[in-house]
């Protein structure tokens, strides 16, 4: 009994012994990494003492190692880099955090769906999937899990009324199904310096007739993009474009539509945060507002509207006429850093995930000061898009986990998923990649001090303008499966194969039919059920979705001074 006891003893001794070693690493990653923060270190420690002792848990059951993945963005790789490593001196749980493109994200997500069989132990992917992980049940209710098995291992300081996209992660069912790990909005950029000097405003408003300044539709957007690219021609001793994009062959080439160009042309419903029943997708519901019931204009959708068929068309113009010729064989990862080399006058959708390689000393675009010589603002809006539309797209990067993965090993994922966007550390991660998912570190004295470094940034994410940019929502019942379908059917219309039209009633027909597919086969929840084709003029319309097609689609450019929207946005308006 007495061996026993000492036998006991001795354990008991060295999983404290550990812990307090454990405790020493967070107090060395507290001091040295995770400051500022939200927390007062006393609190972080006490918060960090928290994972430790969860993590015991784990361990004691064989787990020392996890694997997870996400996209390629700076916020990920300061977490795969930094924050795995502090997680396992802090934790004694190994991180192998996987960073790979969004594509192979989305592609290696479909496998695990498909086979039954996670890849990873815990998945940051596009909150765009809400729709798909509602309606296949193969996901995790975080809600569930967090009340239930996974009890033990939530954080009581997580704080969930503290994301800010939180709304944009919650299915039709009420559950939260994906934790927020990054957000970033899709706005307008320019070169304020440019457009601040006399010159250059005098001659543009000679030509066009109104003041050089942030463009409100896309008719002063494409004035803005011929005068720099044709009238202006070079400054500073460069070639200058009037506009930016991408239009490689590419997954990527897919989410600039249903990210921006449709939203923003008008091509859907009215309807925050996605247009209802038809949303930026295209995508039609039934009246219970969850059951899809086409995509094409001869089921009631949108996808191949006149609208959507105008944006498609300006995409393809614009980038001819206005942007570097290497743009057209560019993706989504290319083209960021490009406006940074000082070239480009404007870009009309803008990742602010782009924001931090912006901000860098050095760089054309920033003054000798370290503030930018850019800004960024609300984009302009198509010819079809009315107030109450969807105002932009906004990327909430969230953590999910599957139901197929092994309890403890989702456990140890749900762990480290809490620990890098925890109070302790989300203050110096949104300082590193700028992708906020806090509004208590949006609302941090130091964004308050830092605020004219990010050109509008801080003060966009202080205002409601923050939930008007709503990311895709419940209406597309199979995120991989529609997604991979525009990138391809766009592509045949940047290449002349297939005139605009023609490209989109492609894309329309393949949507319905892989949602017919999805009708057949079931699903968990709100599967599709398609509408009977007609003809597509019963559906046109001039008081909803899918829009008529107006006499005129460049009505006269509209333009507002930059120091006015900033004052809307610090007056809590949308615009």
């Amino acid at each position: 009994m007495k061996l026993k006891f000492t036998v006991f003893a001795a354990a008991a001794m060295l999983v404290s012994n550990a812990a307090l070693a454990d405790a020493k690493q967070a107090q060395t990653w507290i001091d040295k990494e995770f400051q500022p923060s939200s927390l007062s270190k006393q609190q972080q420690l006490a918060e960090m003492k928290w994972f430790i002792d969860a993590a015991a848990k784990l361990k004691a059951k064989g787990i020392k190692e996890i694997s997870v993945v996400s996209e390629t963005i700076d916020t990920h790789v300061y977490e795969s880099k930094t924050l795995a490593k502090a997680f396992e001196e802090i934790t004694g749980i190994k991180v192998r955090h996987d960073i790979i493109q969004e594509g192979d994200v989305v592609e290696k997500l479909q496998t695990s769906m498909q086979s039954g069989k996670s890849i990873y132990d815990g998945w940051i992917s596009d909150s765009d999937l809400i729709g798909t992980h509602y309606r296949y049940g193969a996901v995790e209710p975080l809600s569930d899990y967090m009340a239930a098995k996974g009890k033990e291992f939530t954080n009581p300081g997580l704080d969930l009324k503290d994301f800010i996209g939180i709304s944009f992660t919650t299915a039709p069912d009420g559950k939260v199904y994906q934790l927020p790990d990054q957000q970033f909005a899709n706005l307008y950029w320019f070169r304020a310096d440019w457009f601040a000097r006399k010159d250059l405003q005098a001659k543009f408003k000679a030509k066009y007739g109104y003041e050089l300044g942030v463009p409100q539709n896309w008719s002063a957007y494409e004035d803005i993009a011929d005068f720099f690219t044709n009238d202006v021609k070079e400054l500073d001793g460069k070639k200058v474009y009037g506009h930016m994009d991408y239009g490689k062959k590419d997954p990527s080439l897919g989410w600039r539509f249903t990210d921006a160009w449709l939203s923003m042309a008008g091509a859907a419903d009215k309807g925050i945060p996605n247009g209802m029943p038809v949303d930026e997708w295209g995508i039609k519901v039934a009246a219970d507002k969850c059951t899809p019931v086409g995509a094409s204009m001869s089921r009631g959708g949108a996808t191949n509207s006149p609208a959507a068929v105008f944006a498609l068309t300006k995409y393809i113009d614009w980038m001819k006429k206005y942007a570097p010729p290497q743009a057209n064989g560019m993706n989504f990862s290319e083209s960021g850093p490009v406006p940074a080399q000082g070239e480009i006058a404007q870009q009309i959708f803008w990742y602010t995930a782009f924001t931090a390689g912006m901000t860098k000393p050095g760089l054309p675009v920033v003054n000798k000061d370290g503030t930018p010589k850019w800004r960024m603002a609300p984009s302009p809006h198509g010819p079809y898009w009315k107030e109450g539309m969807q105002n932009g797209y906004q990327d909430v990067g969230s953590w999910f986990l599957f139901k197929s993965t092994p309890d403890d090993r989702k456990a140890a994922a749900w762990l480290y998923a809490q620990f890098v966007t925890s109070k302790t550390v989300s203050l110096k991660k949104s300082i590193v990649g700028l992708t906020f998912i806090r509004d208590s570190d949006i609302r941090h004295d130091y964004f308050t001090k830092h605020a004219n470094e990010y050109g509008g940034l801080i003060e966009f994410y202080r205002s409601p303008a923050r939930v008007a940019w709503t990311p895709t929502g419940n209406n597309v019942p199979d995120y991989p499966k529609l997604a991979q379908l525009w990138w391809k059917n766009v592509a045949t219309a940047i290449t002349a194969e297939k005139t605009p039209q023609a490209a989109m009633d492609n894309l329309a027909e393949e949507m319905d039919q892989v949602m017919a597919r999805l009708q057949r086969a079931g699903m968990k929840a709100c599967a599709p059920k398609l509408n009977p084709k007609v003809d597509p003029n019963q559906y046109l319309s001039d008081q909803h979705a899918p829009w008529k097609k107006l006499a005129n689609e460049k009505p006269k450019g509209e333009t507002i001074a930059y120091d006015k929207l900033l004052q809307a946005w610090k007056e809590g308006k949308v615009r």
